[in-house]
């Protein structure tokens, strides 16, 4: 992508005003983004987008720049410009790129730019068919696909040099029901770290038969009544809770800043005994798995919570530096337009050992969060509150009814605490993540999961 002489000049350019690091990150990516709207192609947008960012460290401050001119001379003139801004005394450097022994960790069998728009095309019109005719209460049906290939290089002045090329796909079924002036949503978004030979791993028809099934039941559901209860939250997708309202407090970008709930909580008890939390970048083939971060850095199994202490954070290599701690591989980007900072792969509860049959049975009155959307969360007080896409009523140790218009209200270490049982059947659900370095694919995950008590918002007088 660059030759190793150009990385050089750059890299001796960069520090050319001080500072004592330097790293240089090329991309070369390519996409495909098509819609399907109503049966009819409404969006198709396929690209190619090249560019080149380069980062310097003095201590413990930084600067950014990037550029899409990959000429030798356009990027001595950026870096000599990102160097001017650091103004400290220059260093002597002996640069030797050696590449590093590369993995590969998401194997790829048919490289999604090879595949027609045609062939994406009719298979986007089997997911919306399937969702369309799944009932006549479905009133519109919409189909994203999603496919990319990444190609990058990273280099810096402490010698490495390494290459990744990272290929993603995926599909997503949006379902809207309507009934008595009422219309509800189901989604459903599977991916993976894998080409277009996905497709033969997921059946596309189930895709949209499950974004119809979960609009139909919502839009004959009742309204959720309101209280304090024991909630269950549902396995895959559930996870999306603690992604947000823990995760992103255990990401260095907030830590070492001193703005996360967590920090100085390390061998501290922040959770249940019976919650274990892992993020992993390592899983063959899962939608936020890499080989390396974006710093060049492998990424690897990081255990966050063990048996309810804390026993690391997600960690880049500023905030290494500010924190006196090494990298986690945990760098993430969106693109070279981004500076990298601290950001999950795949985050998940581990397994525990109860069922969900068990956690229903056990459970007089509460609701029963099966699938989660959106929602928002404070990182520096762990405060969140999320809708609940869909949920049903427990009592008597049994699901009753069908609810609507559920949202989970708490605090991330408050609930961590309040889990009372985990299950036996974790499940990884898809998503995208967006912080200060842009939106990047991530897995949240869990076993369905019991709250003892949980502040759930509802209407009045529906109880």
């Amino acid at each position: 992508m660059l030759s190793n002489k150009v990385i050089e000049n750059v890299l001796y350019a960069a520090l050319s005003k001080g500072g004592d690091f330097a790293e240089i990150f090329v991309e070369d990516k390519y996409n495909t983004n098509m819609k399907l709207v109503g049966g009819l192609l409404e969006t198709s947008i396929s690209g190619r987008d090249f560019g080149v960012g380069i980062r310097i460290f003095d201590k413990l401050n930084s600067i950014y720049a990037y550029t899409n001119d990959s000429s030798e001379e356009n990027l001595i003139k950026v870096a000599k410009e990102a160097a001017a801004a650091l103004q400290s005394s220059k260093i002597d450097l002996t640069l030797n790129f050696i590449k590093n022994e590369s993995r590969n960790l998401s194997p790829v069998k048919l490289l999604p730019r090879t595949i027609t728009k045609k062939d994406k095309l009719d298979l986007m019109k089997k997911g919306y068919e399937s969702a369309k005719n799944y009932d006549p209460v479905i009133s519109q049906v919409s189909v994203n696909y999603l496919d990319e290939e990444q190609n990058i290089l990273i280099a810096n002045t402490e010698g490495l040099l390494a290459d990744d090329k990272r290929v993603r796909t995926r599909i997503a079924v949006s379902s809207v029901a309507s009934k008595d002036g009422e219309m509800q949503q189901g989604y459903h978004a599977p991916g993976a770290s894998m080409g277009f030979e996905f497709f033969d791993k997921i059946n596309i028809e189930e895709v949209g038969k499950e974004a119809s099934r979960i609009a139909k039941t919502m839009v004959y559901a009742e309204h959720c009544p309101s209280g304090v209860m024991p909630v269950i939250i549902d396995n895959e997708f559930g996870g999306v809770l603690f992604h947000e309202a823990c995760g992103h407090g255990l990401e260095a970008t907030s830590v070492a800043k001193g703005t996360s709930v967590f920090c100085d909580k390390l061998e501290q008890m922040v959770a249940s005994p019976l919650v274990t939390a892992i993020d992993d970048g390592t899983i063959p083939n899962e939608w936020g798995t890499l080989n390396i971060d974006d710093e060049g850095t492998p990424t690897q199994r990081n255990v966050l919570i063990e048996n309810g202490i804390l026993k690391s954070y997600l960690i880049d290599k500023l905030n290494g530096r500010r924190m006196g701690m090494d990298s986690t591989g945990s760098s993430r980007r969106q693109s070279y337009k981004f500076a990298p900072t601290s950001r999950m792969n795949n985050t998940y509860i581990a397994a525990g050992e109860s069922t969900l049959k068990e956690m229903i049975s056990n459970t007089e009155k509460g609701l029963y969060a099966k699938k989660l959307g959106g929602g928002s969360v404070n990182t520096s007080t762990g405060d969140f509150n999320f809708a609940v896409m869909e949920g049903y009523l427990v009592e008597n140790g049994k699901v009753l009814k069908p609810v609507r218009g559920a949202t989970l209200i708490g605090n991330g270490i408050k609930v961590l605490e309040l889990i009372d049982m985990v299950g036996n059947d974790l499940e990884m659900g898809q998503g995208m993540c967006g912080s200060i370095s842009g939106s990047v694919p991530v897995n949240v995950g869990q076993p369905s999961i019991r709250v003892k008590s949980l502040t759930v918002g509802g209407r009045k007088g529906d109880e």
